[in-house]
């Protein structure tokens, strides 16, 4: 068979013919059900037509007409619809039975009463069964002697449901092509493993010289780069074409490396600069064949084999960086989203490497900035890539997340500097850009002409606020970190009822929540009920991240409204209850840190009596604001009225076992007072309401 020939295509375009020959089948069939239907219409117009000239000719010839009546008289009684005489039923052209004297034309039908409707059968054919006519018309079904009987209908054949068969699927290693590019990929792998060893082996045997060693290997590479050449052009040489191809390439490459890195003699920029000319030209070729294996196997074959003949880890880091580079304009004319991978993860994975390694090596001065620098560019590269992709394919989700791996390492940056300023200030400058960059498609002008994509600004939002993060980690201490997250909670939470944007909501919530463990880890609950701890621990930066806390849940709560989130009263009444719950023990937190702060001795039990109240006061606010929704009967109206009830047992259980054993007397005295009038006036207006109801039902 002709390799040039696609077997699979000769096997689909059999199915398709076997397929369309059942369906002419089915057109023929149908086609004589039509020729039949067309036949029977034929022959009941005739029967019409010449029953329709006998009644004419009786009627001229002055005859009396069976089955008509002169005028004046009255219709006999035989000639009322129904059976005859012992349940006949008579035809055309009989006289009826037991009647006498009726005159008897033979020969000539007479036509059907008025309102008789002709028996029918499948799609409208005469079937030649009598069908019962109106009241009070002749009975159908009568023909004349001289008319041929009709024969029923015949029925539509049987037609069964064609579908098309599905060609079978054939295992994926007996696929055309799928053995020929294993083995291609296998031949690279194998081929460039021993462009190494004669890089590297031979010089550790001592074989060769470095000269002949380095020689020999852009030789060889060259020689399989013209020999892929001629087979691409050649029928049925694509596959070999580009496999000899992109050994070629990335031995070329690997020849580079092994001079600036293991013989030193190129020096570093020229290292670069050649090995950028041998990466873009294998770009180029892959983009000229519209081949994005070459541009893969090029760039993994020279990422995967470069540590191997590099013996400093920042010029292996450099050299991937050309590779990311080098693949960098592809994205603008080529929808290639494997090339987006294998361009970025090798270079991230030796950066963040390289960044680790620095930020524990106490010498290593000024890798430090050389780590940095990589990082940057790591990551500048990313952006370019994926908002060149972004502009003009909106879907292409790869590049995004290419980007967001691309930022790992300037994410990691912060950790190779000591102290609090330079983490800070690099955590920080990250973060802006990042948050900048997501913050482009909600300004009108900029977001029309830069054309950032939504999944871009998502990556990009959700590094820069993990770069945030570690900005306030490195610029707070233990007492005000949970302030400074709640401050960027806040924000998150009001840009996202703003533009309406869940994600940031979700962003939001992720700090509050982070901020709220923060808060727990200094105020918990042990060190609100302890004297000691409480004077130890608590204060104004703890007062001051209460009252944050409260600011979050309001601005929260706006946000859920602008969202939608409290539409239905199921969610509202949820989310109100954990609202309740936080804001109350931000509440205690806040007197009692408030207290402490004072440095009162009587400070800590001054600010529980006053959360006492608070309690007893919130509690009274559930129960009023139910009982004015009981006669509605919503199920948010339940709820309030027990976590009122609730919130007033825990008031009255503080009062009795916490604040009568710690309060002295003129504080446990206004407690006292204080909660007792609140209990009066939910009593009273607890009855009132019950009363009302009870007097409208």
């Amino acid at each position: 068979m002709n390799p040039a020939i696609d077997p699979r295509l000769i096997a689909r375009l059999s199915t398709e013919f076997t397929s369309l020959g059942e369906h002419l089948n089915v057109l023929g069939r149908d086609l004589d059900t039509l020729h039949r239907q067309v036949l029977a219409e034929a022959m009941r117009t005739a029967a019409q037509t010449e029953a329709g000239t006998g009644v004419a000719g009786a009627e001229q010839g002055g005859q009396p007409v069976q089955g008509t009546v002169p005028t004046g008289q009255e219709v006999p009684a035989w000639n009322a619809p129904g059976p005859g005489p012992a349940g006949a039923v008579p035809m055309w052209g009989q006289p009826p039975v037991g009647v006498p004297g009726w005159p008897v034309q033979q020969g000539v039908p007479t036509p059907p009463a008025p309102g008789w409707i002709p028996p029918t059968g499948p799609m409208g054919m005469p079937a030649g069964q009598p069908v019962p006519g109106p009241v009070g018309a002749a009975r159908p079904g009568w023909a004349g002697p001289g008319a041929q009987p009709l024969s029923p209908m015949p029925g539509l054949p049987q037609q069964r449901r064609v579908v098309a068969g599905r060609p079978v699927r054939e295992p994926w290693w007996q696929r055309e092509g799928v053995i020929s590019r294993v083995l291609a990929v296998a031949g690279v792998a194998v081929t460039l493993i021993g462009v190494v060893m004669l890089l590297v082996l031979a010089a550790q045997a001592g074989f060769f010289g470095p000269v002949p060693r380095v020689v020999a290997g852009g030789l060889f590479s060259a020689a399989l780069v013209g020999v892929g050449a001629r087979v691409f052009a050649k029928p049925g040489g694509r596959v070999g074409g580009i496999a000899l191809a992109a050994t070629g390439i990335a031995g070329g490459y690997l020849d580079v490396v092994a001079m600036t890195t293991m013989y030193r003699w190129l020096d570093p920029v020229v290292g670069y600069v050649v090995a950028f000319g041998i990466a873009a030209g294998g770009v180029a070729l892959a983009m000229r064949w519209n081949s994005q294996g070459l541009a893969v196997l090029v760039t993994a074959g020279a990422a995967v084999l470069a540590p191997f003949v590099s013996t400093e880890l920042m010029l292996l880091v450099g050299f991937l960086i050309v590779l990311q580079i080098a693949a960098l304009p592809v994205q603008v004319v080529r929808d290639w989203p494997w090339l987006h991978v294998i361009r970025t993860i090798p270079a991230v994975l030796v950066t963040l490497l390289a960044v680790v390694g620095t930020a524990f090596d106490s010498g290593a001065g000024p890798d430090r900035y050389q780590a940095l620098a990589a990082a940057i560019v790591i990551a500048v590269t990313g952006l370019a890539g994926a908002v060149l992709a972004g502009r003009l394919r909106a879907g292409d989700v790869t590049a995004s997340l290419s980007f967001g791996a691309a930022t790992v390492p300037m994410l990691a940056a912060p950790v190779l500097f000591s102290g609090r300023t330079g983490p800070t200030v690099v955590a920080g400058a990250v973060a802006a850009v990042l948050l900048l960059v997501a913050a482009l498609p909600w300004v009108p002008k900029l977001g029309a002409a830069v054309r950032i994509p939504g999944h871009l600004a998502v990556v990009s939002a959700l590094a820069g606020a993990v770069a945030l993060l570690e900005a306030c980690v490195g610029v707070t201490e233990v007492q005000t970190l949970p302030t400074a997250l709640f401050v960027v909670a806040m924000g998150f939470l009001a840009v996202a009822g703003q533009q309406r944007s869940r994600f940031a909501a979700a962003l939001g919530a992720a700090y509050g929540g982070l901020g709220a463990l923060a808060f727990l880890f200094r105020a918990d609950p042990a060190t609100l009920a302890g004297q000691s701890e409480a004077e130890a621990h608590l204060g104004i930066p703890t007062a001051l991240s209460a009252v944050f806390l409260l600011a979050v849940l309001a601005v929260a709560a706006w946000t859920a409204r602008r969202l939608g989130l409290l539409d239905r009263e199921s969610d509202a009444t949820v989310l109100s209850v954990f609202a309740g719950i936080g804001g109350l023990y931000a509440v205690t937190a806040l007197t009692v840190s408030l207290g402490v702060a004072t440095g009162s001795r009587d400070g800590f039990l001054a600010g529980h009596g006053i959360a006492t109240v608070i309690w007893m006061a919130a509690a009274t606010a559930a129960l009023l604001f139910g009982l004015r929704r009981l006669s509605r009967k919503s199920p948010q109206a339940k709820v309030a009225l027990v976590a009122g009830l609730l919130l007033t047992g825990a008031a009255l259980a503080k009062l009795f076992l916490f604040d009568l054993a710690t309060l002295a007397g003129l504080l446990r005295a206004a407690a006292f007072l204080v909660v007792g009038v609140l209990l009066l006036m939910v009593g009273t207006r607890y009855a009132r309401a019950f009363a009302d109801l009870n007097a409208r039902t």
